[in-house]
């Protein structure tokens, strides 16, 4: 296993995400990598911080991207669900666009219920769509990912002091 890079990677699943200008915006703040993962071309600022990657065209090759690539100390933005439980369970931190933080504790539930939702649609249940994204949606995202970056960087400079026997006692 090799190890991780000092500073997290933000992962975008970039096809249907509402929030990649505000990801570029806070990642650039923070100086911090982004790979906007697309099954095909898609625009990105040129910055040498982000990096555009056309996964291909195949059923979910941007999510295997993702997920053979994301690990403990990275971010994910996804509103893919069972692409969400993947990066979780490699440790990464993950965000839907709404600001709504994937957890261990929560994606469980979270699977299972898109499981019956989607069980229910193909038999016919009427089921309704998700809610329309709106301004407080941006603006929980936003706290979010600045938070979920302090977090990380704070947890990353605590090992590198433990590692070189600082400590603050």
């Amino acid at each position: 296993m090799t190890e991780p890079p000092s500073s997290p990677r933000i992962y975008v699943d970039a096809d249907a995400c509402p929030v990649k200008d505000e990801i570029y915006r806070v990642a650039i703040r923070h100086d911090l990598p982004v790979s906007v993962v697309a099954g095909s071309f898609i625009r990105v600022p040129q910055d040498p911080l982000i990096e555009r990657i056309a996964a291909g065209s195949g059923m979910d090759a941007a999510d295997d991207w993702i997920a053979e690539r994301a690990h403990a100390g990275d971010i994910v933005i996804t509103a893919d669900i069972p692409l969400a439980s993947r990066c979780v369970k490699a440790g990464a931190e993950v965000i839907a666009p709404n600001g709504k933080p994937f957890t261990e504790a929560s994606i469980g539930m979270t699977l299972a219920m898109r499981n019956l939702m989607t069980d229910l649609r193909s038999s016919g249940e009427i089921t309704g769509g998700p809610k329309s994204y709106s301004p407080r949606d941006r603006s929980t995202f936003l706290s979010t990912l600045d938070q979920t970056i302090r977090r990380i960087q704070r947890r990353r400079a605590e090992t590198a002091a433990t590692s070189q026997g600082w400590s603050e006692s």
